[in-house]
């Protein structure tokens, strides 16, 4: 089988090679339909759209995305050509859990007792919550999704703007149907904020309205904003970078753990798909070289192992090479892989 990926894909290209596929791999912005044209598979990440454009007219049966969203995937024009796809939720939710653990500890040396709004609920948005309600933060959740099934315990987006001092975006991109999420956070939601809280976003750009939120900030209704997404990626917006105080090229995400796990569950799809019987193999994560934190706290351990203030100088001193600077990123480790050893 031809196999064509993106080449920024970890421990793809051994694990394919390993059951007999010629694989192709490149950068995901230039792959194009004549890349693909023979190929039997294709697995990539956000910056590839599969749509009739890339696909019409080849060979292409099945497309993983080593991604927890799959907005770039055109569902509609799959299914009617028989193609299938699968995306990796959840791979890189523990990450996004410390890279959001680690806005805050950063704005805050005391966290119990604020209150954290969480705009939805599903895996990320889940686990953050869980994580301020361990830490002594009160937590709202908001998610419309899933207050329509039942599920209990849901505020509205107005108790969000009047009840808390940090809210966090973890929606999926949707433009229509019954619940749209983009401009989630538009200049409505932002003119009814109460608290002039810290707005972190790790979900989607264009969840959040980029000029309602410097209109915003422009007008003291935030405190500060934290953005590892963006609207028009990589095109961003100058003066939202100016102004952010932690502004990160969407690497929110991008541990080698959460890597693994993308990599792994498209390969486990590809596999069942393609009947290869056994699955296809990776090698074991490698143990960090120094596992044992000293430290106060669980804040002084996360900003320990992750700080997001270099990642926000490298963006803003480079701002045009926001591309280069995710492509190029350096994977760090999860919280899991290291033992807290507290100070007396």
């Amino acid at each position: 089988m031809k196999v064509v990926i993106d080449k920024n894909i970890p421990y793809l290209k051994e694990a394919l090679e390993a059951v007999g596929c010629h694989v192709v791999a490149m950068a995901g912005t230039c792959i194009t339909r004549e890349d693909v044209i023979d190929a039997d598979a294709l697995f990539v990440r956000t910056r590839t759209r599969c749509d009739e454009t890339l696909l019409v007219g080849t060979k292409v049966r099945f497309i993983g995305t080593a991604t927890i969203g799959y907005d770039h995937i055109d569902a509609e024009y799959c299914k009617e050509q028989g193609i299938v796809w699968s995306s990796a939720p959840g791979c890189n939710a523990d990450a996004v859990l410390q890279y959001v653990q680690a806005v805050v500890y950063s704005r805050y040396k005391k966290i119990e007792g604020l209150s954290l709004g969480v705009v939805g609920v599903g895996e990320v948005g889940s686990r953050v919550a869980a994580w301020a309600e361990s830490a002594g933060m009160i937590v709202h959740r908001n998610d419309p999704p899933k207050a329509a099934t039942g599920m209990s315990g849901l505020v509205t987006m107005d108790e969000i703007a009047e009840k808390c001092d940090v809210i966090t975006f973890h929606t999926t991109l949707e433009k229509g149907g019954d619940f749209p999420s983009y401009h989630l956070g538009n200049e409505r939601f932002f003119d009814s904020l109460k608290r002039k809280p810290l707005v972190i976003n790790a979900s989607r750009g264009a969840v959040v309205d980029g000029k309602a939120l410097l209109n915003a900030l422009d007008r003291g209704n935030i405190s500060a904003v934290a953005l590892d997404v963006w609207e028009n990626e990589p095109d961003i917006d100058m003066e939202l970078l100016d102004k952010a105080w932690i502004a990160t090229p969407h690497i929110a995400g991008y541990s080698l753990e959460g890597k693994y796990n993308a990599t792994r569950m498209v390969l486990d799809a590809f596999a069942a798909v393609f009947g290869i019987a056994g699955g296809l193999s990776m090698p074991a994560l490698p143990a960090v070289d120094n596992p044992v934190l000293v430290a106060g706290d669980e804040g002084e351990a996360v900003l320990q192992i992750y700080s997001p203030e270099k990642d926000t100088k490298d963006l803003k001193n480079n701002p045009n090479d926001f591309e280069a600077l995710r492509n190029n990123y350096v994977l760090r480790r999860e919280n899991s892989a290291y033992k807290l050893m507290q100070n007396q």
